[in-house]
């Protein structure tokens, strides 16, 4: 299995629209927060046929609003600042904060933890753990990024795109 791993899209729905018919390779999409507004949860709901699911960041700012939104979309899920699932087979962890990614990974009750918020792509191997943040979706660091594990082999392919400077 497939899973796309993004997080801090930051409204940037050109840069979303460009990249649906990858993530809609994958079989499952983990969105680590910071969607902003409910116009980027239609879009993912509109854009893609995958399982979605979505935990709050700290520009996520009206809660309810994305909750509505999600709730119009029978393969999307929204969890609040932490989840905790099953997929095929690796117990996930989400959230968008990485001191909480970290004592999650450090206390050995997960497989994979994913996380946002610092805007860097990063893995490491914590005991059976994979940790993994995969970077801004925003770009605003100059580069696009987003993560696919497969659930398979374990390998995790991090895409990359330089995104243009505006002078």
């Amino acid at each position: 299995m497939k899973i796309a791993v993004i997080s801090d899209t930051h409204d940037q729905i050109w840069r979303l629209q460009e990249i649906l018919p990858e993530l809609n390779k994958a079989d499952i999409l983990l969105h680590c927060g910071d969607l902003c507004s409910p116009f980027m949860v239609h879009a993912l709901g509109n854009g893609l046929r995958i399982p979605v699911h979505i935990v709050l960041g700290n520009n996520d700012g009206d809660a309810l609003a994305l909750k509505s939104a999600v709730d119009m979309y029978e393969h999307m899920f929204l969890y609040g600042r932490l989840a905790s699932i099953q997929i095929e087979g690796l117990q996930t962890a989400m959230t968008h904060y990485p001191d909480t990614a970290r004592a999650l990974a450090a206390a050995g009750e997960y497989d994979l933890v994913v996380y946002g918020h610092d805007h860097t792509a990063f893995y490491k191997r914590a005991g059976k753990c994979m940790l993994l943040n995969p970077g801004e979706f925003l770009g605003l660091n100059g580069t696009s990024s987003y993560a696919v594990l497969d659930s398979d082999t374990l390998e995790i392919t991090m895409i990359e795109e330089e995104m243009p400077r505006k002078v």
